[in-house]
């Protein structure tokens, strides 16, 4: 089960890849400026996963003029993220958690998926600018996708 609404989300830096090389994205550089949406996905280059990035890409203006970042994270490396994201137009930031330590902090492991290890389970946070989660969500299977609206709906509550 994913962490709980009303928790302090826990913070974390992970490396994503840019055109100008590696870089980090810190959690909490967010807190006191905007709410953030992870969105956990368990592999790139898989059919519903990037269904769900490119749908996520496609709603992406939405989502930002409600002021909020927007990471996509996985276990994949920086450099899948990097050439996935380019083959498909995906445009939100995507993070490697490599480790699975972020995975493992916000609860969302999904254990020897596709009997092949543990990755990151399907599953979508809301953080509000204060750093508390205000909306948490992971979905029943890897093939059920979260529900973007309502990500949307809390969003523009915070706004």
């Amino acid at each position: 089960m994913p962490l709980k609404v009303g928790t302090t989300a826990p913070d974390f830096t992970l490396k994503t890849k840019t055109d100008t090389g590696l870089e980090d994205v810190t959690l909490s550089k967010n807190f006191g400026q905007k709410a953030t949406v992870l969105l956990f996905f368990p592999f790139a280059y898989t059919s519903v996963c990037t269904d769900e990035m490119c749908d996520k890409t496609g709603g992406i203006a939405a989502i930002n003029g409600l002021n909020a970042a927007v990471y996509g994270i996985s276990v994949d490396s920086p450099f899948a993220h990097e050439a996935w994201a380019k083959k498909e137009g995906i445009t939100v930031t995507l993070l490697s958690d490599l480790n699975k330590e972020v995975a493992k902090a916000y609860d969302v492991i999904f254990p020897g998926i596709a009997g092949i290890g543990d990755a990151s389970a399907r599953a979508a946070f809301v953080i509000d600018k204060s750093g508390k989660i205000v909306y948490a969500e992971q979905t029943p299977t890897p093939k059920d996708l979260p529900d973007l609206e309502a990500v949307k709906a809390v969003l523009a509550k915070l706004a």
